[in-house]
């Protein structure tokens, strides 16, 4: 999770700091919901300058990373109203043959796990997405979780539960092997 660089009180020349600490947990969670490595980059960037030019607005009623989280996931929200698509396809082998690292039989394993991870994810309601990607996938705690979505913390238990329910039924009846998320027994 990011933290506040040197406390809560951020002064204009930290927000690099700010920045840096916080970058992986957006761009990843952005990359889980949109399974695009290039609307992930730049729902990223446009995250981060609505954070900058409403920094001062920030009322320190949650964390800063959960504040920030918030603004990601309703940035990626407008991104595809304004689209009106849900998922993309993936672009993993484009970035994955211009690296200089690229093992054939290495990556294609982790993308068929990549893969049945972004189906199964893609076949959820974009609240039940949201909730296993923040409560399965980023572990953030219920409390955490219920901060980024506006939510209560009982509907985030609850919608958690039954995505999980969902993802497992979706990957028994598909045979695509064995349950990749399961629910977490913390608050």
């Amino acid at each position: 999770m990011c933290r506040t660089p040197g406390g809560m009180e951020l002064k204009e020349p930290d927000l690099n700091e700010l920045y840096e600490s916080c970058f992986y947990d957006v761009y990843h969670y952005l990359l889980y919901f949109t399974n695009s490595h290039t609307d992930a980059e730049d729902l990223t960037q446009e995250t981060f300058i609505k954070v900058f030019k409403s920094y001062n607005r920030f009322e320190h009623r949650s964390s800063i990373n959960t504040w920030i989280l918030s603004i990601a996931r309703r940035t990626a929200v407008d991104h595809y109203r304004k689209r009106k698509i849900i998922s993309v396809l993936p672009e993993i082998i484009a970035g994955l043959e211009k690296s200089n690292r690229w093992n054939p039989d290495k990556e294609l394993e982790r993308m068929d796990d990549w893969q049945t991870l972004q189906k199964s994810l893609s076949t959820l309601k974009p609240d039940f997405r949201n909730v296993v990607i923040l409560r399965g996938l980023k572990e953030y705690s219920v409390k955490e979780t219920a901060e980024i979505l506006s939510w209560k913390e009982s509907k985030v238990k609850v919608y958690f539960h039954r995505a999980i329910k969902h993802l497992k039924k979706q990957l028994s009846e598909s045979n695509e092997g064995v349950v990749i998320l399961h629910e977490k027994k913390r608050g």
